[in-house]
């Protein structure tokens, strides 16, 4: 139908970018802290629109090369890309996944322990179990699951946005009014933007529905706006308890008990962790479609056994990290990686990636075959 033709080709690799940015990017509140809150309200939010202008610039440059070279995979996109150091962004990236499904477990076991006094452990593991079983029923589910659920974060974060005003509302303007605007907030914006990027291999497969520049610029355009939106009410929420929530290791939960409900904190924690389960299957299903990929240029389909496995062995290698715990997997992982994704994705995509569109558009660059149909 012509309006769900439109949601796919429009809304969908943006819904589907922030599904898979949520877990690391802002789930629990400490990334919100550590990359923008820490620097002070008014620069927190210079930094937060400096991400938001890269991941709509990146957004479109990937969607529109991705569509034209018909690589809606991450080896395919990126070998056409970077040519052999393709392997370079795949290293970044896996070793980023292992980073990210860690925080996962970590901000898993810490709400299921601090919400409803269970063991730690049964949140770590009842996350990793979750996303393993999401990951089994392929694209056209991750797509529906991810969709119907980022439609209810954004009501939840709407709901938390305006009780915190119309609790909080005098501090959060006190806040801003006091608050410098120095700082380095374009670096910080820059690597909260960067490492977060890595999702755009997770979009990929949705590149399959955009069938004109338009549709890939004006998707790519929103994907900046619609990744960060629940960020941004996330950040002004917090803003009147700044400066003491800077020290929290879960901000949300810290925010959650400050409003006093114990059923709005329940909904809230659940509905956080969902979007915990639905970023690693999306980014385990981005090294599932590689795989898969693979296969198939050489004329072979994918083993059924193979997907389950690849998420077996990457979710078992994740829990040795999460005894490290959030705070420091936070501060310590996405600060060492974000530059790698910088410089593998970030510049080569708005320079060379812009540069070979162009030429392809031109009628010089030759056709490619299509590397990413999907199973």
């Amino acid at each position: 139908m012509a309006r769900a033709s439109w949601f796919r080709r429009t809304l969908l690799p943006g819904i589907v970018f922030q599904s898979a940015v949520i877990a690391g990017g802002y789930g629990t509140g400490r990334e919100i802290v550590e990359f923008f809150l820490s620097l002070g309200p008014v620069p927190g939010l210079l930094a937060m629109a400096v991400a938001t202008a890269v991941w709509s610039a990146v957004g479109a440059a990937t969607f529109e090369f991705a569509r034209r070279f018909q690589t809606f995979e991450y080896r395919g996109f990126f070998r056409r890309l970077l040519g052999p150091a393709w392997i370079l962004f795949e290293i970044a990236y896996l070793l980023l996944l292992l980073l990210v499904l860690a925080v996962i477990g970590a901000a898993a076991g810490e709400i299921v322990s601090e919400t409803f006094g269970l063991p730690y452990v049964t949140g770590v593991l009842g996350a990793m179990m979750a996303v393993g079983v999401l990951i089994f029923y392929g694209s056209e589910t991750i797509e529906r699951v991810l969709t119907v659920w980022s439609f209810v974060l954004y009501a939840v974060y709407v709901v938390l946005l305006v009780w915190s005003l119309g609790r909080f509302g005098p501090q959060v303007s006190e806040a801003l009014a006091a608050s410098p605007a120095g700082g380095p907030w374009l670096v910080s914006g820059v690597k909260y933007a960067g490492y977060n990027l890595a999702s755009g291999a997770v979009v990929l497969f949705t590149v399959r529905h955009l069938k004109t520049r338009r549709d890939a610029v004006s998707a790519g355009l929103l994907l900046g706006v619609i990744g960060i939106l629940p960020g941004l009410f996330f950040y002004l929420a917090m803003v009147g308890h700044y400066p003491e929530i800077v020290g929290e290791s879960v901000p949300a939960n810290y925010l959650l008990e400050r409003l006093g409900s114990r059923p709005f904190q329940i909904v809230f924690q659940v509905v956080l962790f969902g979007t915990l389960i639905e970023t690693g299957a999306g980014m385990i299903h981005a090294v599932n479609e590689r795989l898969a990929a693979t296969r198939r240029e050489v004329g072979t389909e994918l083993p059924a056994w193979v997907r389950p496995v690849v998420s077996t062995a990457l979710l078992g290698l994740a829990l040795a990290l999460t005894p490290l715990g959030l705070v420091d997997l936070i501060a310590r992982g996405y600060g060492t990686i974000t530059w790698a994704f910088v410089l593998l994705y970030v510049l080569p995509v708005l320079t060379l990636g812009v540069w070979r569109v162009r030429r392809r558009a031109g009628g010089s660059e030759p056709v490619p075959e299509a590397t990413g149909r999907r199973t």
